[in-house]
Parts: structure tokens; C-alpha cells; sequence
């Protein structure tokens, strides 16, 4: 049951003054619950139970965290319909999507229990003594990751349950051994309260410290803001516009001790389109990226919004084919008002910009709060000269750049901004254009060969990240088992007692990792 409250560890809290409720966009009517927003004294108290809970939940063994982690997913499980419903009716998104993004929830929280169980990804590495060595003697050193401490989780507005409250960051801290404070977001607080409830039950039954996770409603910037600025928060998870991933990144560097700010933030996901692809399979390609484009009303951050090629006859047949297939798809609802007039308002800024095209506009009415398609065009020098023109628009949108010649494209590619992906389609030409490979790798995080960027697989191979302003930090991933590693340091021991070390770097091995042992990796005890 949904009470609209805040979880301040194990305990539901609504002192605030401060109340709000969510909205339907598929009926653009508010939804009945009201939720309390977190209160400054709320905070003091989820921040500090986290940092109590730290102290317990740091040295709390890999197969036990792995019991509580299925747990959370045996929990969100159990929720069932109401979860779906309460989903569907704060998103307008359709019931497939929910019960597809609740299973990659679950999914994502069952591969961090497995990794977790094994053990092996605390990286154990051991230099072992020679004290005969000269002409300084050798001492015994042990190194492993050890977790951060409370970490702060902001919830997206365009993934209520894979990239909220109990998605990707939050499994992957948890695994770690950080506590978590779930911001939630106030587009889906009843989504992310169920999903708390879950949580926290998970916990109990497990054993876990009271602390390791709390939900925090808000509906403005002020809750963050005080999390942020918390002395006792280590590290902050963020999925979400540039501006407002910015905004957390320089506040945290501010503090008296500054934070990491791990956060995936804007990307137009640049596709080059290579002149055999063109000629052979244009059409084709046009109809699949009009799909691509507008899948999910173009509410992914993997969105392609930007599509590259060589001026001619077959691009613009492209063009042209691209813009009628996109018209024939149907309108889709958006998350909520203010995402889609932020749509709106940023697209028709877009195309105000001098020497833009729209080529394809869908025209015809729709219901409320569902977005309308529109491709552009722009020649390639235009595009250089105008950085505007490079700028994410949130939704189904995208633009076709006409580049001269492929000197021009390299160089357009080379001046975007960091992408989370690029993409080439190629047709047998692939190896007289690896300087546009090269540039493309340069600016992303994942390039991808004759595909679409949406979808992004759950596997340890995923990179999803890329340089600024794509994420904050592009040497980490946020999606997959690897993405625990931003919530981690390394840690050494030297010269400690066998008896006192972690059972990770013991000369007996007892949890049977691998681990890096004088160079050479394995298994064996010392």
C-alpha cells in the first residue's frame, strides 16, 4: 500500500509541510495519493542512520549481500499488479514496457547477488614479503576495493524502476556495501515508495543494519540539494539532463570534502551513414531508424538525434525516405507535461535556428501530452558554425547532417561533444573510412556497427558512459556488473597480522577467489 511518506531507514515519516502528488498523462489528470516531501530534520535522520548502517554493512560478507539483493527482487516481485498499475498510471508508458523495465530491475539486481557471492571482484591483489631482499627489504602488502560509504541515488524520470530506486545504481552500491539514500523522483514517487517498501522488507529479512536504504520524496531541488552538500554522503549516482548533472557535479566539488558524482547525463547518440549503406540499403535503414527515433516518444538517452552523411543523391533520397516514415507512425504519450513542453520548446528552437530544414513534422492531432515526430536537415558547414545545432532534444526528434565530403565529416564528428554511443552504417566500405572510426571512438563510449543505439544490453561487456558530457567520468560504466566499481576504492594492508586481514586477502583463501598473487593469478592459498 502507497502512504506517501518518506522511508527513513525502516521507518515511514511524513513531517514535512511540503506535499505533492503525481500525474497521468494518459488521462492529464493528477493522481489521487499525496506525498509529504522529506523535511531538513528527515534528512539529518536518513543521513545518519546510512552512516551508523556503514559502519555494520561494510564488512557484511558477499554471500550475505547476495541474500539480501535477490531478496529485493523476490520483494519487487511479489508487488505485482498494483506495481504495474501504479507504474503505468504515473508514466503513461504501456504495460509491456513496465513489466519489461520491472524485469531488467530484477535482472540487474540477480547479476550483482551472483558477482557478489563469488567474490572475486574485490580485485585481491598480494605482494608477499622478502625480507632477504636488498638492499631494502621487501614488506608484505594486500590490496582490495572497499566500499565508499552512504551514496545518494537520484531517481530518472525516464526509467521509474531500471534507473530509480532500486535500478542500476542502487544494486550496484548496495553490492558494494554502500548504504543508499534513493532522491526519489517526483514524476513516479508511488512507483519508487513500492519499490522502497520492497527494499526495506528485503532487508529486514536478511538482517541487514537499519540505514542501508531510505527513499526521500521531493519535489523540487531543495531535498537533493541538502543531500548533496551532506557530510556524511560519499557519493552521489545521477541519471539525467546535462544542467541538472552539472549542477550536482559542481556542488559536490564544492563541499569541504569534495565527492565523485558519477552521473549519465545528455547524448544525440551521432550516426554515420557511409555512402554504400546509403545507396544500397537507404530506404531500409530509413524506415528501421524511424522506429528508432521514435520508440518510446524518443525518451531514451540512447535516442539517435543526430545522423551524419555525404552530400548526393542517395542521402537525400534518404532524407526523403526517412521523412515519410516517419509521419506514418503514431504519436506516443511522454512522461509527463512538463517533459513534452520541454519538447516542444526546445524542438521549435531547434528548427528556428537559421539554416535548418524540417523535412517531416507530424501534423495531425493527437491526445494531450503526446509528442510529435519531426526530422530536420542542415548542411555541414552551417552545422560547424552553429554549436546549437549539436544539443539534445529530449524526445522524438533527430537531424540529418549533409556533409561535402568525408574531410568535413571527420571534422564534424571530431567537434561533437562526449556520446554515450555512435553508430556507422556501412555497406562493404568499411576499411577505407577508419579515420571516422577512429574520430567516432574518440567522442563515445560505445560504437556500434549497422545497428540502432536504443536498447542497452544488461551484460558485463556494456559500456554505458562516454566522455563529458555524456557522463561525468568516462573511465566507468553505469549499466552492468562493472558499474560497482564507482562506488569503490582501492584499499592496501601492509605488514598485517594474517588473522586481521579480510577474509578476501587471508593466506588461506577461505572464500576461494581469485586473486593476483605476487603477478600471477589464482586461486591457491599461500
Amino acid at each position: 500500500m502507497i502512504t506517501g511518506k518518506n522511508y527513513i531507514g525502516n521507518l515511514l515519516s511524513s513531517i514535512g509541510k511540503r506535499t505533492f502528488k503525481t500525474f497521468n498523462p494518459q488521462t492529464n489528470l493528477e493522481n489521487e495519493i499525496v506525498y509529504t516531501e522529506a523535511s531538513e530534520v528527515e534528512i539529518e535522520q536518513a543521513t545518519s542512520l546510512a552512516s551508523e548502517a556503514f559502519n555494520v554493512f561494510q564488512k557484511v560478507s558477499g554471500a550475505k549481500k547476495s541474500e539480501f539483493l535477490n531478496e529485493i527482487a523476490n520483494e519487487i516481485e511479489a508487488l505485482g499488479d498494483e506495481l504495474i498499475q501504479t507504474y503505468c498510471s504515473e508514466t503513461g508508458l504501456p504495460e509491456g514496457r513496465a513489466m519489461g523495465e520491472r524485469g531488467r530491475t530484477v535482472f540487474q539486481l540477480r547479476s550483482f547477488a551472483n558477482l557478489v557471492k563469488e567474490g572475486s571482484w574485490v580485485e585481491a591483489a598480494i605482494d608477499t614479503a622478502d625480507l632477504s631482499r636488498q638492499p631494502i627489504p621487501k614488506v608484505d602488502i594486500r590490496k582490495m576495493l572497499v566500499p565508499l560509504g552512504p551514496v545518494v541515488v537520484f531517481g530518472a524520470s525516464n526509467f521509474p524502476l531500471a534507473y530509480s530506486t532500486a535500478g542500476g545504481d542502487t544494486a550496484a552500491a548496495l553490492a558494494a556495501g554502500c548504504p543508499v539514500i534513493v532522491k526519489s523522483h517526483p514524476m513516479h514517487a508511488g512507483t519508487g515508495e513500492l519499490v522502497a517498501s520492497a527494499i526495506i522488507a528485503a532487508a529486514e529479512k536478511t538482517g541487514m543494519p537499519n540505514g542501508v536504504f531510505s527513499n526521500l520524496n521531493s519535489s523540487g531541488i531543495e531535498v537533493g540539494v541538502s543531500l548533496v552538500k551532506n557530510s556524511r554522503v560519499k557519493a552521489i549516482g545521477f541519471t539525467g539532463s546535462i544542467r541538472g548533472g552539472r549542477a550536482l557535479y559542481d556542488m559536490a566539488a564544492q563541499r569541504p570534502e569534495p565527492i565523485p558524482v558519477f552521473a549519465e547525463m545528455g547524448s544525440v547518440n551521432p550516426v554515420v551513414l557511409l555512402p554504400n549503406a546509403a545507396q544500397i540499403k537507404g530506404a531500409e535503414w530509413a524506415k528501421t531508424y524511424a522506429g528508432s527515433i521514435t520508440l518510446g516518444a524518443g525518451q531514451f538517452c540512447t535516442n539517435p538525434g543526430l545522423i551524419l552523411g555525404i552530400k548526393g543523391d542517395d542521402l537525400s533520397n534518404f532524407i526523403q525516405d526517412l521523412s515519410n516514415e516517419i509521419v506514418k507512425i503514431e504519436p506516443t504519450c511522454m512522461l509527463h507535461p512538463n517533459i513534452i513542453g520541454a519538447y516542444e520548446s526546445n524542438k521549435a528552437k531547434m528548427q528556428e535556428q537559421s539554416g535548418l530544414e524540417t523535412t517531416a513534422s507530424f501534423s495531425k492531432e493527437t491526445s494531450k501530452n503526446y509528442g510529435r515526430q519531426a526530422i530536420t536537415t542542415v548542411e555541414g558547414a552551417t552545422f560547424l558554425a552553429n554549436t546549437a545545432l549539436h544539443q539534445e532534444v529530449f524526445g522524438p526528434f533527430s537531424m540529418v547532417v549533409q556533409c561535402e565530403n568525408v574531410q568535413q565529416l571527420e571534422e564534424i564528428i571530431s567537434k561533437l561533444e562526449g556520446q554515450l554511443t555512435g553508430t556507422i552504417l556501412a555497406e562493404n566500405e568499411l576499411q577505407n573510412y577508419e579515420n571516422i572510426v577512429s574520430a567516432l571512438q574518440n567522442r563515445v563510449g560505445r560504437i556500434i556497427f549497422n545497428g540502432v543505439p536504443t536498447g542497452v544490453e544488461v551484460c558485463p561487456a556494456m559500456v554505458h558512459g562516454g566522455p563529458y558530457p555524456a557522463s561525468t567520468d568516462s573511465r566507468f560504466t553505469a549499466v552492468g556488473i562493472e558499474s560497482i566499481k564507482r562506488w569503490v576504492r582501492p584499499f592496501s594492508y601492509q605488514s598485517w597480522p594474517n588473522e586481521l586481514l579480510p577474509d578476501e586477502l587471508k593466506d588461506e583463501n577461505p572464500l576461494n577467489i581469485t586473486r593476483l598473487v605476487d603477478g600471477l593469478k589464482t586461486t591457491k592459498a599461500l
